[in-house]
């Protein structure tokens, strides 16, 4: 059975903002209690987080805000609650991503890529040794390969110069992932959505076809914005850890969230609001929406875990 107050937090990050992503959050029901179960229950948890979402389409060309403050937010719950993190990037999203950590209040690891191939197998070699091998891995706002083999915005920009192919963590032909997989995504191009039948990106989402993502995750988190999806996910750690000793909200704080952005744009450069007719820039806002609404978001969740 379901519980009660994780339902809740799935309901109130999927809402949709600008698109109708009502079949996709449906699809991916019960994934969100899936997914924390699945962190709480592993004994020594090492959890890598992948995003970044490089826009060259921009002024200046940079990561958007989507994704990285959401892989802040769980980064530093995640420590706070005696899990090791490893944030993982490729070259083009390093300072952004960088500018968050920067402010995260808890000891985090860091790996960035090259965007070549061979530079991403070479992390998963290491990611998956060692003392603490990593024991999850999830994406969140980190763009997949689509129809043609590539990864596009979505508007069906081929975007592959700018991204290292950090899907291989999460499968390729021949090899053998040995951590589970959590993919967070508000646009079916993310990597996790592949988990989606090709039939309801094709439809609901615009250029569906081209830009439907053929990466698939264990468990796929579908949100209105990417950054919900990651708060969800420490929500229902929160909710699933209760009386047990493991604060996994000990920074589950508007003003952090606040924080990191503002580093990640005036620090980073990280950019919203890029269209295919207008260049994208620094500003503090997330998929259009200013902060404040995501901070009244943070605070919702908050009061759900607490009640």
């Amino acid at each position: 059975m379901s519980n009660e107050k994780i339902v809740k937090i799935e309901s109130i990050v999927g809402r949709t903002i600008r698109r109708d992503i009502s079949r996709m959050v449906d699809f991916a029901r019960g994934s969100l209690e899936a997914s924390a179960k699945s962190i709480a229950a592993t004994p020594n948890a090492h959890v890598g987080i992948v995003t970044g979402f490089f826009i060259r389409h921009a002024n200046p060309p940079s990561p958007e805000t989507d994704g990285l403050i959401g892989t802040g937010f769980m980064a530093a719950n995640l420590a706070a609650a005696g899990v090791k993190v490893t944030v993982i990037t490729d070259a083009p999203c390093a300072k952004a991503v960088w500018a968050v950590l920067d402010v995260v209040p808890e000891q985090v690891g860091f790996e960035v890529t090259s965007v070549d191939a061979e530079s991403v197998r070479s992390l998963r070699d290491k990611l998956a040794s060692g003392d603490r091998p990593l024991t999850h891995l999830i994406a969140i706002e980190r763009a997949a390969p689509g129809s043609d083999g590539k990864p596009h915005r979505e508007h069906g920009w081929d975007i592959s110069n700018d991204t290292a192919p950090l899907d291989l963590l999460f499968e390729e032909d021949g090899w053998k992932r040995p951590w589970v997989t959590i993919g967070i995504g508000d646009g079916g191009n993310e990597i996790g959505m592949g988990n989606l039948p090709a039939a309801i990106v094709k439809s609901d989402i615009p250029n569906g076809e081209l830009i439907a993502a053929r990466t698939k995750a264990d468990h796929l988190v579908v949100a209105g914005v990417s950054n919900w999806g990651g708060y969800g996910l420490i929500a229902a750690l929160g909710v699933l850890s209760a009386g047990s000793g493991r604060n996994f909200i000990k920074h589950f704080e508007p003003e952090l969230d606040k924080e990191m952005l503002r580093s990640a744009v005036e620090l980073g450069q990280a950019i919203d609001d890029s269209r295919v007719d207008r260049l994208g820039t620094p500003q503090m806002s997330v998929d259009r929406l200013p902060w404040s609404e995501h901070g009244e978001l943070i605070a919702q969740l908050r009061d759900v875990v607490l009640q």
